[in-house]
């Protein structure tokens, strides 16, 4: 049997990734001047570099025709593999460069619209104050859209409700901050007696603003009316949270929201409390992979998180 020295093929000591880059550039371009410009070479250094290549590989990668290279059907097979490897090996060491502390000093926050109030801002100035060259590139959408966009790295943490009946997978590490609960939010000439709880069965003819789909509070809306038994007109669907509050503050109906936005319109729109079988808590936290819970910026973060929440924990203790 061949021992593994003989079974194991190493790769041509021609092929290397400074010359696959070299190819990919001029593949991209189809001109040796081109390319020489763009990697600020010579044209015979891009040439010398493209034939040591087609030595390497022991195959054939263009036709010369005076001084101009034409790709063969080779060489376009070997450019796809080539910028999957290459795009692939410029994650993988930005990632590594990131989990030593020397990668990129920007964290891209996702958050949820009704976070920016308070939350967010509180939590980004306490982790600049930890890491003052930190940069914030701040992304808002609905619970569906974040998460997503976390699961692809697009983002690398994200401040979101939690659903209890939608488990986050596994690899999902999260920080409780702290928990909200959901109101009925009126127009001002709107009248209830008493003032201190409602019933939504009360209001269930009544027009309302929602949220669209995959926002939280959409969600919480839809398993509130399912209680009632009924579903109320809704006269508009939006897309962040303040629309819905702008909707409600001018009449155009009533809406669900959280607790935490109940501060922007405190004269011209009413929150009520919900009745004991209508009440209902959004509990809100940071999420982030669990493959990356020891970067030095996500630390940070997280950090301020738990200050954060137990704030927020003595101050309901003291309500």
């Amino acid at each position: 049997m061949p021992n593994n020295r003989e079974s194991f093929k190493l790769i041509d000591s021609e092929i290397t990734l400074r010359k696959l880059e070299i190819f990919s550039v001029f593949m991209e371009n189809q001109n040796l001047s081109r390319t020489a410009e763009v990697l600020g070479m010579s044209s015979v250094s891009i040439h010398r570099a493209l034939h040591s290549l087609e030595e390497g590989l022991q195959c054939p990668l263009f036709s010369h025709k005076g001084r101009l290279l034409k790709p063969l059907s080779p060489a376009n097979v070997l450019y796809m593999g080539c910028k999957e490897v290459l795009n692939s090996l410029e994650r993988t060491i930005e990632e590594t460069r990131q989990v030593a502390g020397v990668g990129n000093q920007r964290l891209r926050l996702g958050t949820l619209y009704s976070l920016t109030v308070r939350t967010v801002p509180r939590l980004i100035m306490g982790t600049k104050l930890r890491r003052p060259k930190i940069e914030f590139d701040l992304f808002m959408g609905s619970n569906e859209y974040l998460l997503n966009e976390l699961d692809q790295n697009r983002l690398d943490v994200i401040a979101i409700a939690i659903d209890e009946l939608n488990a986050l997978p596994p690899h999902m590490e999260v920080l409780p901050l702290f928990e909200d609960s959901l109101y009925l939010a009126a127009p001002k000439d709107f009248v209830h007696i008493p003032a201190k709880e409602i019933d939504l069965s009360l209001v269930k003819d009544k027009n309302f603003i929602s949220l669209g789909k995959g926002f939280a509070t959409s969600s919480d809306f839809k398993v509130l009316f399912e209680k009632v038994g009924a579903e109320p007109p809704v006269v508009a669907e939006v897309n962040d949270i303040f629309s819905v509050l702008n909707m409600v503050n001018a009449g155009v109906g009533m809406a669900i929201l959280p607790g935490r936005v109940c501060s922007l319109y405190p004269s011209t729109v009413q929150f009520f409390p919900l009745s004991p079988r209508f009440q209902r808590k959004q509990n809100i936290g940071l999420v982030f992979k669990r493959s990356r819970e020891h970067e030095p910026n996500i630390l940070a973060l997280v950090a301020e998180g738990r200050i954060f929440s137990r704030e927020m924990l003595q101050r309901n203790l003291k309500v």
